[in-house]
């Protein structure tokens, strides 16, 4: 059985959230195209996702939400 992707995103996105800045961005990538950037505001304890190839930007205040966007995305 292989790993888990959605495990991996979340604890990506977690680590984000832990994070003491006010401002955290990451980037998604598949096969070396990145796919999505999502940022993390601190003061607004919310999360922005821009999806690169639909050119379209979502904010979600559930982290598990966001990560299955970037899941979604990332299986295309």
């Amino acid at each position: 059985m292989k790993p888990s992707q959605l495990v991996a995103i979340v604890q990506r996105l977690q680590t984000m959230a832990d994070q003491n800045t006010d401002i955290e961005i990451r980037r998604f990538e598949k096969n070396g195209v990145e796919r999505c950037v999502v940022t993390f505001n601190q003061e607004q304890d919310s999360f922005e996702l821009e999806d690169l190839e639909a050119k379209q930007t979502f904010r979600f205040d559930d982290i598990d939400l966001v990560a299955i966007e970037i899941f979604e995305i990332l299986q295309d």
